[in-house]
């Protein structure tokens, strides 16, 4: 299994994965609003091709809480081609990616699942009870993760859209990533 960053020719691809796995209504879902019009975060997109067929893909979007605009992550989607899932595709597309987001400077990680499946990766509700989406969602499957220790702390609010500028961590330049 090999993990690659997702390239321009994978989005095709990519599209039609999601629409497998989650339908073609998934873009009216309440964390569509806060991917809209935002670009994903490149260096935390990856996907899993074995002789050339797409099996999995993972996206992050850059997002910021509250009225301090702290920023965060938004993990998702995380896709598997149905007759593929079980064989730990996802959970090697997160941890790589968390592994990754961490060494970037990211300090927190906040999606839309599962709790028994993504706490696992540390993702608990525990983490995301002062913060809220700007729609409805079942606040259950809204949970969160700390990169860094106590990232969280303190922090509260609806998450929002980001700014140009408050798209990555305040130490962290697209340069920084690329080396």
């Amino acid at each position: 299994m090999k993990i690659t960053p997702e390239t321009p020719e994978d989005r095709g691809d990519i599209e039609r994965l999601l629409d497998l796995a989650f339908g073609p209504d998934r873009v009216g879902k309440t964390v569509y609003r806060l991917r809209t019009g935002v670009e994903p975060i490149a260096e935390l997109c990856t996907v899993i091709r074995e002789e050339g067929a797409l099996k999995g893909s993972l996206r992050y979007w850059p997002v910021v809480i509250g009225d301090k605009r702290v920023p965060a992550l938004l993990l998702g989607p995380v896709a598997v081609l149905p007759e593929d899932r079980g064989k730990g595709y996802a959970r090697a597309l997160i941890w790589d990616s968390l592994e990754v987001a961490r060494r970037l400077g990211y300090g927190i990680a906040l999606l839309v699942g599962d709790e028994p499946y993504y706490v696992r990766f540390g993702f608990t509700r525990a983490f995301t009870k002062a913060l809220e989406l700007p729609g409805p969602v079942d606040l259950n499957r809204f949970l969160g993760l700390e990169l860094a220790p106590r990232a969280l702390f303190g922090v509260s609010g609806v998450l929002q859209q980001p700014r140009p500028d408050e798209a990555r961590p305040c130490n962290l330049h697209a340069s920084d990533a690329a080396a």
